[in-house]
C-alpha cells in the first residue's frame, strides 16, 4: 500500500507540474493581434516593384485567425477578408490564395497571381515583426515570382475594438487611385450653398488649417472630387470654401464625394479645407482630392485630424 500511495503521489506530482507548465505557456503565448504595416519586395522585380502591405488582424483562438489584407501597388490599392491559421509552436501565420497584382502587370492591363501569405512571428522589447513571403501557388509558381516582406506591429494602433470593427464593416476593394472623368461616379453631388452646422462651424475654427497644395486654374469654377485614401474605414468629412461649409459629414469611400465650387478672382486665394468629423478605424483621416479645372486634373492627398484641417488654396490665373 505504502509503495502504491508514493507511485500515486509521484504520478499526481508529475501531472500537477506538467499542468502548470501547460498553464503557463498558454499564458504566454504570443499573440497576432493587431495593426501590421511595411513593405513587400518582389525576389527578382527590382525596387520600382514594391509593394506597400498592411493586415489587420484578429486571432481568434489558439489556431485560427481572421484578417484584412490591404495593399497598395503603383495606382492600385486592393483590399481583403481572408481566415488564415496561427501554428503557437513555430508561430507561423498562414493565409491561402490572395491574389496579389503581377509585378509586372502595366496601369492599362494587370494580372493576378494566386499566392499564399506565410510568415513568422518575432517578438522582442523593441517591437514586434513579421517576416515572411507570398509564395506562388501551383502554375504560378514558375511564373509569379516570391514577394518578401518584413512587416511591423503598430503598437499605437493595436486596440481590439478598432480591429474588430475594421473586420465587421470590410468591403471587398479594388480602387485605381487615378480614375478618369467618366469613372468619377458619384455616391453623393453637393451642391455649392452654404449650409448651417454650428458645432461643425466651431470646432471649424478652433483647428489650425495646413496647406498642402497651391493651385493655379483657368476656369471660373473648377469641380472637387474626394476618395478615401487607403482601406475604406468610416472616415467623416466635412469641406468648408473659405470658411463656409459647403458639406457636412460625408462618408468617404470608393466612389466620389463631388462638390463644383465657384473661384473667386478677387481674392489672393480661395481657400477649400477638410475638417474630420472622426479618424475612421484607422486614424488619420486621409483623402485623395481630385480637382478638375477643364481638361485639366490635379491630384492631392489630403490628411486632417483633431487638431489640423488640411487645406488647398485654388486661385485664379490671371490673364
Amino acid at each position: 500500500m505504502n509503495v502504491a500511495h508514493r507511485r500515486y503521489s509521484n504520478m499526481k506530482t508529475i501531472f500537477s507540474l506538467a499542468l502548470l507548465v501547460v498553464l503557463a505557456t498558454a499564458a504566454h503565448a504570443q499573440r497576432v493581434n493587431g495593426y501590421w504595416y511595411g513593405k513587400a519586395t518582389v525576389a527578382n522585380g527590382g525596387n520600382s516593384n514594391n509593394y506597400l502591405i498592411e493586415l489587420v488582424i484578429d486571432q481568434k483562438n489558439s489556431t485560427s485567425v481572421q484578417a484584412l489584407i490591404n495593399y497598395y501597388f503603383k495606382n492600385t490599392f486592393r483590399s481583403f477578408k481572408v481566415n488564415g491559421t496561427y501554428n503557437a509552436d513555430t508561430r507561423t501565420v498562414e493565409f491561402k490564395d490572395i491574389p496579389i497584382t503581377y509585378f509586372a502587370s502595366t496601369t492599362q492591363f494587370q494580372v493576378d497571381c494566386m499566392m499564399d501569405f506565410i510568415a513568422q512571428l518575432r517578438v522582442a522589447k523593441a517591437g514586434s515583426n513579421m517576416n515572411g513571403r507570398f509564395v506562388g501557388k501551383g502554375d504560378y509558381r514558375n511564373t509569379c515570382p516570391d514577394i518578401a516582406f518584413n512587416i511591423q506591429l503598430n503598437e499605437a494602433a493595436n486596440n481590439r475594438d478598432s480591429i474588430l470593427t475594421a473586420l465587421r464593416e470590410f468591403k471587398e476593394t479594388y480602387q485605381l487611385w487615378t480614375p478618369d472623368v467618366a469613372d468619377t461616379l458619384v455616391a453623393a453631388t453637393v451642391i455649392q450653398r452654404p449650409i448651417v452646422n454650428y458645432v461643425v462651424a466651431n470646432a471649424y475654427k478652433e483647428r489650425q488649417n495646413v496647406v498642402t497644395q497651391e493651385i493655379e486654374v483657368e476656369s471660373d469654377s473648377v469641380t472637387v472630387s474626394l476618395y478615401d485614401n487607403g482601406e475604406v474605414d468610416g472616415d467623416s468629412v466635412s469641406i468648408f470654401y473659405n470658411d463656409k461649409l459647403l458639406a457636412a459629414s460625408q462618408r468617404l469611400s470608393a466612389k466620389a464625394v463631388q462638390l463644383t465650387i465657384g473661384v473667386d478672382s478677387t481674392k489672393p486665394y480661395n481657400d477649400l479645407s477638410m475638417f474630420a468629423n472622426n479618424l475612421g478605424s484607422i486614424p488619420p483621416n486621409t483623402a485623395l482630392m481630385l480637382i478638375h479645372d477643364g481638361k485639366k486634373r490635379y491630384e492631392v492627398r489630403l490628411s486632417s485630424s483633431l487638431e489640423k484641417n488640411g487645406t488647398v488654396w485654388i486661385k485664379r490665373k490671371k490673364t
